[in-house]
């Protein structure tokens, strides 16, 4: 994983950086470059100066909601898939009751564990 410098080093180099820059995209370049978000990217360039229309922090704004949305889809989807395979109910405190306690209390994989798990298994 890259490390991200520091805002002010970051200012700092792209001044130099964006006279030598070849790409299409300034802000992708920046983004990829500084490894930061394309917003971030877009406020950073603007406070050096860099001309970036509103138009197009609108549609950066809209494509990054459209995958976040995506994603959560995603999860819930397989979160469903994965409670029907196994056949385990879930409630508002587990994604999976395992069972319960001999006084009615259900226990299980919470919806956090099961989110780390999940993140543990995408990234093998």
């Amino acid at each position: 994983m890259k490390n991200t410098p520091k805002k002010e080093r970051r200012l700092n180099s792209a001044k130099n950086w964006i006279k030598t820059y070849t790409g299409n995209n300034l802000v992708k370049g920046y983004s990829k470059k500084y490894s930061v978000d394309k917003l971030c990217a877009v406020k950073e360039l603007r406070m050096i100066g860099v001309d970036i229309s509103e138009e197009y922090e609108k549609q950066l704004i809209n494509s990054m909601e459209a995958l976040r949305q995506q994603r959560l889809s995603f999860k819930k989807k397989r979160e469903v898939k994965l409670n029907d395979l196994c056949g385990f109910d879930s409630d508002e405190n587990f994604a999976m009751i395992i069972g319960y306690t001999s006084g009615g209390f259900p226990y299980g994989v919470t919806y956090e564990e099961m989110e780390q798990i999940n993140n543990e298994t995408e990234f093998e």
